[in-house]
């Protein structure tokens, strides 16, 4: 057994996970590192950038309300956050409209429409939240009776 452990090769997986587990503990990111990235979004267009930075932070995964834009954010070791309201709230329709919410999703992520105006189009299309998953880069949308309407890939970086 000591000649095994003897060897020079004994320990390097050890350290190389640790290494690794280090790097991984502690991805504390705050609101201000997210917004400071969101900041860099004009439109939809620009949504697979800011979920790469994001992601980079430490971020696994996000909720964000259509009536006020309030999201949740959770990270490694069970870290989250919360942010504020970023509007005045709107009304999320009772009803949804998956073909009409298509349509503007599609605008909006050609860059035809800014954020709020994206909101303000899930709210008349019955679109209560969506749900951001860092890991396996889906983005899925909500309605306020917890029916999935619909579920996308996002883009990885080009």
């Amino acid at each position: 057994m000591s000649v095994v452990r003897d060897s020079k090769h004994f320990n390097k997986p050890k350290i190389e996970l640790k290494a690794i587990s280090t790097d991984l503990q502690d991805e504390s990111f705050t609101i201000a590192q997210i917004e400071q990235e969101q900041e860099k979004v004009k439109s939809g267009a620009d949504f697979p950038q800011y979920i790469q930075a994001i992601k980079k932070l430490g971020v696994q995964e996000f909720v964000t309300y259509v009536s006020d834009s309030h999201t949740q954010y959770f990270g490694n070791n069970g870290h989250q956050l919360s942010s504020k309201a970023q509007y005045e709230p709107l009304v999320v329709a009772a009803v949804s409209h998956k073909k009409k919410f298509r349509k503007y999703l599609k605008m909006h992520q050609a860059g035809q429409t800014d954020y709020l105006s994206f909101c303000r189009h899930c709210a008349e299309t019955g679109i209560d939240r969506w749900i951001v998953n860092l890991s396996l880069m889906t983005c899925t949308y909500y309605d306020q009776k917890d029916q999935l309407i619909l579920t996308e890939s996002i883009p990885g970086p080009e």
